[in-house]
């Protein structure tokens, strides 16, 4: 019945690992599986996956900020997170950067694969609502899914990738600072390291896509000594 659906699991203690794969495999999943966050990311963008679940505490990128980046290019593959930690700001901080489930340790092994059916049903039941992921800025609309805005007139222009990332990210953190460290992590993920200039450029672009007034920017502001941050009052 799973024959197609494949799950990315994410968590560095390795007996743990151990046991949630051969549990999802005797439940019929395909498994993956990571020990780091930087590693997650990279199988992540390779592979098409029904569900990730993913341990909070990872080394080399924590699970939060795998989530958050998971998130931008992907608004449909349910995440579950895996948690020592079981406040209710943990949990809260998991929901913020995208998780739909979340799972305290330890746990019983039968609550997880219950709850692991129910996260890949209901991923692939947004699989078929193709519900567009977009957002207005003025009288024009992202079109975040196909890297592309359309104006009022109805002209469509092309993003590049990173911009279309870039954008999401400061979109998502309206009306907060988001600093240039975060913008690497996420955008970047430490592949190459763009100088701030690099950033600023992007959004001197955003502003002549979007601003009315670039020399009075109303939605993308640099702060400096801070990152950068995206207004929107309309919203």
């Amino acid at each position: 019945m799973h024959n197609k659906q494949r799950i990315l699991l994410v968590e560095d203690e390795e007996h743990l690992l151990e046991v949630i794969k051969l549990n999802l495999e005797l439940e019929g999943y395909k498994v993956t599986v990571a020990a780091d966050g930087k590693k997650a990311l990279k199988i992540f963008k390779e592979e098409r996956f029904n569900l990730v679940i993913l341990d909070v505490m990872l080394p080399e990128i924590d699970g939060l900020q795998v989530a958050e980046t998971i998130r931008l290019e992907n608004t449909k593959t349910p995440i579950m997170f895996l948690t020592a930690k079981n406040t209710s700001e943990d949990r809260v901080a998991g929901l913020k950067r995208g998780a739909d489930d979340y799972l305290a340790k330890p746990f019983n092994l039968e609550e997880l694969i219950l709850r692991v059916g129910i996260l890949v049903k209901r991923g692939l039941h947004s699989d078929m609502s193709q519900e567009s992921n977009t957002y207005q800025i003025g009288d024009k609309t992202i079109y975040f899914n196909s890297f592309e805005f359309k104006k009022a007139d109805g002209t469509l222009t092309s993003l590049t990738k990173k911009e279309t990332m870039l954008l999401k990210l400061l979109i998502e953190h309206k009306n907060d600072a988001v600093s240039r460290e975060q913008i690497l992590e996420t955008v970047w993920n430490y592949d190459v390291y763009p100088s701030t200039r690099t950033i600023d450029n992007f959004i001197v672009t955003f502003r002549r896509y979007f601003e009315p007034d670039q020399k009075k920017p109303t939605y993308f502001h640099s702060i400096r000594g801070v990152g950068y941050k995206f207004t929107d009052n309309q919203h």
